[in-house]
């Protein structure tokens, strides 16, 4: 087994399989640390998960190399349902969809990063199973089913953020000069704590500032 992989997941796996080619080395330690996969000078970082645990990591190295963070967006998901043995007992498919935008939900732990030269962030819109196996007297709202994991189904599409110009790109082109994270959440289609999250990553990356309040919420434009 190669360094790293022990606790990988399969999720995790089977986007580095997908993402990996030929010439690609994978598990390759750099600066101290062990790095997804290296092609060439850059270094590629896959991440399932929430983005604060790689912070230093993902700092550090981009202070010598080009460093590439990925992340799949789950766009569409279908729940299945197993038995202890492994057997399809139930799928179906969640109501709910992911888009694009979700990533600022894990861009806020380190907003900063996109503002270096040497780091980006590709998104992979992926469509995904949840894998779930029935724990009597946990996960009480799932009626005892527990999430186990998840596996790769599809991919969608990627989208490269290179610099904070290309976060910037997400907002809606129909947004007036001036607008509060209301007017983005109804603009876009998002929630309004997604629209917080989105303005608060763009202001720390400096392409969205705030222009005073109005009725009481902030007022945000773009950056000159």
């Amino acid at each position: 087994m190669q360094i790293g992989t022990l606790n990988e997941g399969a999720l995790h796996a089977q986007l580095k399989e997908w993402y990996r080619r030929p010439g690609d080395l994978l598990e390759q330690v750099a600066g101290g640390f062990v790095v997804d996969l290296v092609r060439g000078d850059l270094l590629v970082e896959i991440q399932t998960g929430g983005f604060a645990p790689l912070r230093r990591k993902l700092e550090l190295l981009a202070q010598e190399h080009p460093v590439r963070l990925v992340a799949p967006v789950p766009v569409g998901r279908r729940i299945v349902r197993l038995s202890d043995e492994g057997e399809v007992l139930s799928a179906r498919r969640s109501p709910r969809r992911g888009r694009i935008e979700d990533i600022f939900s894990r861009l806020v732990s380190i907003p900063s990063l996109l503002c270096l030269p040497r780091f980006e962030l590709e998104i992979v819109l992926t469509h995904q199973d949840e894998l779930r196996v029935h724990r009597p007297g946990k996960a009480f709202r799932r009626r005892g089913w527990v999430v186990t994991g998840r596996r790769l189904v599809s991919v969608e599409e990627r989208r490269l953020l290179a610099t904070p110009a290309d976060a910037a790109g997400l907002l809606p082109l129909a947004l007036p000069e001036l607008f509060d994270t209301a007017e983005l959440a109804q603009a876009a289609g998002i929630e309004r704590r997604l629209a917080q999250q989105m303005t608060y990553c763009l202001r720390a990356m400096g392409v969205l500032d705030t222009a005073g309040k109005r009725s009481g919420a902030v007022v945000h434009r773009r950056a000159a």
